[in-house]
């Protein structure tokens, strides 16, 4: 199927959704400044990070010019190297990590939210109740409030926004500590990248990328706000870090 023709068939996809943060999440937002969307390709990737790359002094060197938090940043390279382990195939890059990590949480850095040395975000990243209004699809409590601290309703939660349901499903711990946690942003964009990778998807395609972040989230304007800020750090850390 044509990207043009998945665009179109958004409506079809609301039914799919177990991944909600529906445009009115607590990160949605303007991207950065924006780079030309191509509808017909996937976004321009960084390089693949070599297997065994010191993510926290990759992280360190990149921060600035990619103007991500080195804690988040961390946490997308290291995704993407795990990432690459499980499902060789898919074809994941940081950089789309780190343009669904815009989006939805700035980066795990919305309303105050800091991540700290342990990755943690604190305070912890909770999105609105969703109750049917907003643009959002109504979801009854599924966990009796144990992620989001809503019994009736649930909401998206963590640096990556996810449903208490889908984090049962996708949820991974990928900080090692032998808990699954949604507000950790290692364990949050090991999950991300499980997610955007399902299916026996290869996002390096262009149809497989656009198919995986309308899955995470069926709107057209949030798939293209994420491919713009995927090419913008692409762009940005193109040139060899500075020894």
């Amino acid at each position: 199927m044509r990207t043009s023709r998945l665009l179109a068939a958004v409506g079809g996809i609301l039914a799919l959704i177990v991944l909600v943060a529906l445009t009115t999440g607590p990160g949605y937002g303007p991207s950065l400044p924006r780079t030309p969307v191509d509808r017909a390709a996937a976004p321009p990737a960084a390089a693949a990070l070599p297997a065994g790359t010191d993510v926290v002094a990759w992280a360190r060197e990149r921060a600035a010019e990619a103007d991500i938090p080195a804690r988040t940043l961390q946490a997308y390279a290291s995704a993407e190297l795990r990432q690459r382990e499980r499902t060789p195939r898919c074809g994941l890059s940081w950089t789309t990590l780190a343009g669904v990590g815009r989006i939805e949480s700035r980066h795990a850095t919305f309303r105050g939210a800091e991540p700290g040395p342990g990755g943690r975000a604190d305070p912890p990243i909770i999105g609105i109740a969703l109750d049917g209004t907003n643009g959002t699809r109504r979801v009854a409590d599924t966990d009796g409030g144990r992620l989001d601290g809503d019994p009736v309703l649930d909401r998206a939660v963590g640096p990556m926004q996810f449903l208490p349901a889908t984090w049962a499903r996708y949820g991974a711990d990928g900080d090692g500590d032998g808990v699954a946690d949604p507000q950790q942003v290692d364990d949050a964009a090991l999950a991300a990248a499980g997610y955007l990778c399902a299916s026996g998807r290869d996002v390096a395609d262009a149809d497989d990328w656009w198919r995986g972040v309308l899955a995470y989230n069926a709107s057209g304007d949030y798939a293209r706000d994420v491919w713009s800020a995927a090419a913008d750090y692409a762009q940005r850390t193109a040139a060899p870090a500075a020894p």
